[in-house]
């Protein structure tokens, strides 16, 4: 039984809820180690493939790290937090398996870092993303300065990062740090809609695919200085040589539709 989150199985997705609504879903030191343990959990059940990430209530996603625990920090204690912060992140990041953020409000420091780690995120009409904590002497800790330039280019990224701004949803649409915007009402029914397509698809492809992306980027699925396209190339031979693909083509021949096992 977790204390800060709530998590719900929903056909083949897991619903994951950010649930410290009085302090708009701060990142405790608590939340993260549950987290970590849930994706890790996640990856190894075969019943789910997929997970959406929300927040609890209706203001937040979560509007930042726990800074009342970062202020009981010396310097060392400090760098493990961020350390400790970035290797749950990555763990959202490597997951086998889609995990789309619906971004219900606001999605500030720590819980922008986090909403960047899924691998896709669906904002609702009153949502605000932002890296705030130059505003308090402080620099983004789990992996912002990283991935909002990733996401959005560098020249941009560094203006948020260094002047603290905030921005509405229709701007990160604007900018493509989130795919769709949607109404409240709309916005849990737009992720699950693109993970029952990608549930149509071979399981194993997306896992390859999603780890073929990550190879990418330096220090990524364990992939220093990879070459990404090798490393495509290198899952290409293997899907190829996989059930599903043999499967995929068969279906295709056959025209119906496909019925794939993940192996």
């Amino acid at each position: 039984m977790h204390q800060t989150l709530i998590t719900e199985k929903k056909n083949h997705t897991l619903v994951i809820m950010l649930n410290r609504p009085t302090v708009l879903n701060a990142l405790s030191r608590q939340m993260l180690e549950e987290l970590y343990e849930v994706i890790t959990q996640m990856n190894e059940d075969e019943e789910v493939k997929g997970a959406v990430l929300i927040g609890v209530g209706d203001k937040a996603f979560a509007a930042g790290a726990d800074i009342a625990e970062f202020m009981q920090m010396d310097e060392a204690s400090a760098v493990e937090a961020s350390r400790f912060g970035q290797k749950v992140f990555f763990a959202i990041e490597n997951s086998s398996k889609p995990i789309i953020a619906a971004v219900n409000g606001f999605a500030l420091g720590g819980g922008c870092e986090l909403a960047m780690a899924c691998h896709m995120r669906i904002a609702s009409e009153n949502a605000r993303f932002g890296q705030p904590e130059v505003k308090l002497g402080l620099l983004a800790g789990y992996g912002g300065t990283q991935r909002l330039a990733q996401l959005i280019g560098r020249g941009r990224a560094t203006e948020l990062l260094i002047t603290g701004d905030m921005i509405a949803a229709e701007e990160a649409y604007r900018l493509g740090l989130v795919n769709y915007v949607t109404t409240r009402g709309e916005l849990a029914e737009k992720c699950l809609e693109i993970l029952r397509k990608a549930y149509l698809q071979s399981p194993l492809a997306i896992r390859y695919t999603l780890q073929a992306i990550n190879a990418g980027y330096n220090n990524r699925n364990g992939y220093e200085n990879a070459n990404g396209y090798e490393v495509e190339a290198q899952y290409f031979g293997k899907a190829l040589m996989s059930d599903d693909a043999k499967e995929g083509v068969a279906a295709f021949l056959e025209k119906r539709p496909a019925v794939f096992t993940g192996k």
